[in-house]
């Protein structure tokens, strides 16, 4: 029967015929029954697949009989050291009969399609080069059993009579792994390497250079790894670390052995501080500087009035060339404010004599410069989708990563794009901003790109690393990388047909076991449990219901007051009875486990819960904190302004407006806001309370001031507005004002831009 964009139908288990095929032997004293294999254990899934009635025993004699293995090139050694760990002796024929056959056809195009077939005395594996061979085999790993990885098959597998006729919808699938915020050891890159080849992922995207650090060797320009490689952290410890360049031969023969390409990131012209810190003459200034040990954007970046800045950036270039093979460069040009090359005299003057408009067309014209200097080399350059800004620098391909515009520009601009839009692909954002079926959602081209002279080539995960430190970063990658691969090697015929997510999940419940057994920290798919809220008006109790993401997930939760005292823990899903302040708070057991981290829900409980609330200002639509009673609903925001508690708006003041149904005497107002200045979210310049009986006319009640709210502040914090014990106050109606900070000051990376305000609960306490 033929599969495609939907799932198989049981096959009944036969006897196997005495045909040693494929063995894994454990020499175990009992005897197992073989295991089944099965077409729904492969992803991504296969583009067509034909599964017969019939299924092969394949049982252990200790050896497998393989030929054609040498038209694998080096990826043999890799297939051959799998069998033999499962506990397989290898014996290489010359024989067209033997138990495994690989072949190379012209017939078949595209250098990743496959063709694969397990039929009654042998598996086949065709395709026209190495690497379609390889993504093959990889197939056929995925469909013998996931005890095969730890030789746990001691009697032998099952697999089904099958046709699979495979190739990618994409053929750019990557991954971004950032390494400059935090350096990433060169056994862990490898690690990368080896999940995104079992995944058919084929490109890692290597960011290499930043402000924070710089990790690449660079012969003539020493002091770029003496100094850039390093940075002071805030509690005055050294910090860093960099690639040799025979550790990065090693790590690039590593990644074509496994068919994956390397393209280096050097970033051009912002994001360059620690470049500056190890050769102050690179910026318009030319004053010293250290290596970052912040995140966020800087001002001072390359200065392309300077032609010895461009001698360095064409030296750098030789080197990178030389080192990676691929014929892609990227060059970054993302976040390059251009505030020095405005008051830079040489800048102004470069502006002048080559006739551009302004400081835009300038980033244009330095990265025109790389992209035709690459190009002498027979090299093309990529860049972030800031490069559109002064006209697409010519031979440039980009990446649109401010959602998909910068992706529709560029094909209609006659281009190769890369999707990896923050609303999908962003792994370094939490679970509760872009989970695995947010991720699996995801259409590469929107039909605004759809038709054009340029095309959308692919997609990357881009995983950046300023909150996620090597020990979490492969836990946050997978199994979300999982989901993006699917859908740029599968294609959204697959993907985005009815039911393909469930059916998706059924075979990652697989899946998971074989990451767990060759060592992947694999994450959580998606939140694991949400919280909601509702009101019993007749006695005012509020209720608690936490609901679990999937049925792998299982656990309890209580109730804890601020005062400490806990109530009676209760299964998921039955709800928990709330008439104070505090938090609910959940543990988990996810696929048997139970997890180290409780999720905790803190609850606000006051007179403002769920009344008719309305808001003079629309709410920023990727920051709505779930709609308009965002602020009464009890919630209260967390670390993260990402996670759909927190209401943002840009630019704008605040005003707000409770109808308590009735009056009441009123003890206090408090009220929430996010500070993260590196992020343009400042505290406000001030809040006013006022109350009313009648909705119409309104006397202040408390007004908060806040003068310091441009003082440089480096947290990422919570900042309370409360109004202190109020006297005599009450009323019905109650509003709220909230004055934005204004455009950011002239010290931020983003100054005149507009600030961001972050506002959580409006916590309306009555007087006892």
């Amino acid at each position: 029967m033929l599969y495609k964009n939907g799932t198989l139908m049981m096959n009944k288990l036969l006897s196997f015929f005495a045909i040693s095929v494929v063995i894994v032997s454990c020499r175990s004293k009992h005897e197992h029954k073989p295991q089944m294999g099965s077409v729904d254990n492969i992803i991504p899934q296969p583009q067509l697949v034909e599964v017969f009635p019939d299924q092969i025993g394949f049982y252990s004699d200790g050896t497998l009989v393989v030929s054609g293995s040498d038209f694998m090139s080096n990826s043999w050694d890799l297939a051959k050291d799998w069998f033999e760990n499962a506990g397989l002796h290898i014996y290489q024929s010359d024989s067209d009969k033997s138990q495994l056959l690989f072949t190379l056809s012209d017939e078949i195009k595209g250098d990743e399609t496959y063709s694969l077939k397990v039929a009654e005395d042998q598996i086949q594996i065709s395709a026209s080069t190495p690497k379609g061979l390889y993504r093959g085999w990889t197939t056929l790993r995925l469909m013998i059993p996931v005890t095969a990885e730890s030789g746990g098959c001691s009697n032998g597998f099952y697999l089904p009579v099958v046709s699979i006729d495979d190739f990618p919808d994409f053929e750019h699938r990557g991954l971004l792994l950032d390494c400059c915020r935090h350096f990433m050891e060169p056994d862990f890159v490898k690690k990368m390497i080896d999940n995104l080849s079992i995944h058919k992922m084929n490109v890692l995207h290597w960011h290499l250079t930043e402000d924070q650090g710089w990790r690449v060797e660079i012969d003539s320009y020493p002091r770029l790894t003496e100094v850039g490689a390093w940075r002071t952290e805030t509690d005055g410890s050294t910090y860093g670390g960099f690639y040799s360049k025979e550790t990065i031969k090693e790590i690039i023969e590593y990644a074509v052995a496994r068919h994956v390409e390397i393209i280096p990131e050097i970033e051009v012209p912002g994001h360059s501080q620690a470049a500056l810190a190890s050769y102050p003459w690179l910026g318009c200034t030319g004053e010293e500087m250290l290596v970052a040990n912040k995140w966020g954007v800087f001002k001072d970046i390359y200065c392309p009035g300077n032609d010895s800045t461009l001698r360095f950036l064409e030296s750098v270039f030789d080197e990178v060339c030389e080192l990676f093979p691929s014929t892609k460069i990227h060059i970054g040009g993302d976040e390059a404010p251009k505030v020095r090359w405005a008051s830079c005299d040489k800048c102004q003057k470069r502006i002048k004599d080559e006739g551009l408009a302004d400081e835009n067309e300038l980033q244009t014209w330095v990265i025109e410069h790389v992209g035709e200097y690459l190009a002498y080399k027979g090299k093309t350059i990529i860049g972030w989708d800031e490069i559109l800004e002064g006209g697409l620098p010519e031979g440039a391909a980009v990446q649109s990563w401010r959602g998909m515009d910068g992706a529709i520009e560029g094909v209609h601009l006659g281009t190769d794009v890369i999707a990896s839009p923050t609303s999908h692909c962003y792994l370094d954002y939490p679970l509760s901003n872009t989970d695995l079926e947010e991720i699996y959602s995801f259409n590469p081209i929107p039909e605004e790109a759809s038709h054009g002279p340029g095309r959308v080539i692919g997609g990357e995960c881009n995983m950046w690393s300023e909150r996620a430190p090597q020990h979490l970063v492969e836990s946050k990658v997978f199994p979300r990388a999982i989901g993006l691969a699917e859908v740029l090697w599968s294609g959204t015929d697959i993907t985005l047909a009815e039911g393909a997510y469930d059916r998706f999940i059924k075979r990652l419940d697989v899946h998971v076991n074989r990451l767990g057994i060759i060592g992947v920290d694999y994450g959580l798919e998606s939140v694991p449990v949400s919280m909601s809220l509702t009101l019993d008006e007749g006695d005012d109790i509020l209720y608690a219901n936490i609901t679990p993401a999937g049925s792998y997930i299982k656990g309890t939760a209580k109730f804890v007051t601020i005062d400490g005292v806990e109530s009676e823990s209760k299964s998921f899903n039955l709800p928990i009875e709330i008439t104070e302040t505090g938090e609910v708070v959940a543990t988990i057991n996810y696929r048997g486990r139970v997890l180290e981290r409780t999720e905790n829900f803190p609850v606000s409980y006051h007179a403002g819960l769920y009344k008719e609330i309305s808001l003079g200002y629309e709410p920023s639509q990727y920051y709505t904190g779930g709609g308009n009673y965002a602020l009464v609903d009890g919630k209260i925001g967390s670390m993260d302004f990402r996670d759909g508690v927190w209401q943002g708006k840009q630019g704008e003041d605040l005003r707000v407006v409770i109808d308590l149904s009735e009056i009441i005497e009123i003890d206090n107002f408090s009220m929430n806001f996010y500070l993260y200045q590196d992020a343009w979210i400042f505290a406000p310049r001030s809040l006013k309370f006022m109350v009313s009986d009648n909705g119409e006319e309104y006397s202040k009640v408390s007004v908060v001031e806040n003068e310091e709210v441009f003082e440089k502040d480096e947290r990422q914090t919570i900042i309370n507005f409360n109004s202190g014990s109020l006297k005599g106050v009450s009323g019905r109606y109650v509003k709220v004002v909230v004055e934005n900070a204004g455009p950011c000051p002239y010290w931020h990376a983003a100054a005149t831009e507009p600030t961001w305000l972050f506002v959580d609960e409006i916590v309306v306490n009555a007087a006892d």
